[in-house]
């Protein structure tokens, strides 16, 4: 039986976003409306073992959430994904522009991985059908790709890897992903309307991986165990992967 996803929305942080941030229409009336109203949201993150209480004023969150912007040195451009874990208790995981995972740098925190580019992918009924997903076009100052790259590996949270083929397309002068899509999302059992965040990242081979890293420290685990299994087929393959801070 397929494990429930916990509720989930996403916000780009626009000008003024430190004053509050609005909760999107469809996520309020299915999971927050009718809640306790001066019941306020506790946000966590990876960043701290701090709680942030934040209040909500209808579908607005106002007070504490500009203490949680600065604490987390969110700025305009950046993407926030809400987790709900009930009782009004959010998981927040911030991204850059681009959906790069915020990383923090702390010398007593477990090292952290640098990835050449990442994107946020969804899956849809015409991908899925097309057995095609078309990476953004911001994918083309991506390093790790470039349009002699026939093929990358798609690279689940347990480690478990799928073989696709990539390619160029002119007429949408963008990079996509065929022929192996169709079966990660069906060996994955994913739903219309899922969301990865894939991280692009170099394996010491000419294959790019495209890991599917939600959370700094499921990224973390997952490139432990894909190396990890490479190491025992091969003791010829190598791999440095550096650390990594934001400015």
């Amino acid at each position: 039986m397929e494990t429930p996803r916990e509720p989930h929305f996403f916000k780009p942080l626009l000008p003024g976003f430190h004053s509050g941030v609005a909760i999107p229409l469809d996520f309020y009336s299915k999971h927050i409306q009718g809640a306790e109203i001066n019941k306020p949201w506790k946000l966590r993150s990876d960043a701290s073992d701090q709680i942030w209480e934040v209040i909500r004023e209808g579908r607005t969150l106002t007070k504490g959430w500009k203490e949680f912007t600065e604490a987390h040195d969110l700025r305009i451009g950046d993407i926030v994904i809400f987790k709900h874990e009930g009782d009004m208790v959010f998981h927040v995981t911030p991204f850059g522009p681009s959906c790069c995972e915020i990383l923090w740098s702390d010398a007593d925190d477990a090292p952290t991985f640098s990835y050449d580019y990442c994107f946020l992918a969804e899956v849809t009924p015409t991908n899925q059908k097309d057995d095609k997903m078309f990476l953004p076009v911001e994918a083309m100052r991506c390093g790790a790709l470039n349009q002699q790259c026939k093929e990358v590996k798609l690279v689940n949270k347990e480690g478990k890897s799928w073989t696709a083929r990539f390619g160029f397309s002119e007429s949408d002068g963008a990079y996509y992903i065929s022929r192996g899509w169709r079966k990660f999302c069906r060996d994955n059992r994913c739903t219309n309307g899922d969301l990865f965040v894939f991280n692009v990242v170099r394996d010491g081979t000419t294959t790019p991986l495209l890991c599917v890293c939600p959370e700094r420290k499921e990224c973390t685990e997952l490139l432990i165990k894909h190396f990890s299994r490479i190491d025992v087929k091969s003791s010829h393959l190598t791999c440095s992967i550096a650390s990594t801070s934001r400015n």
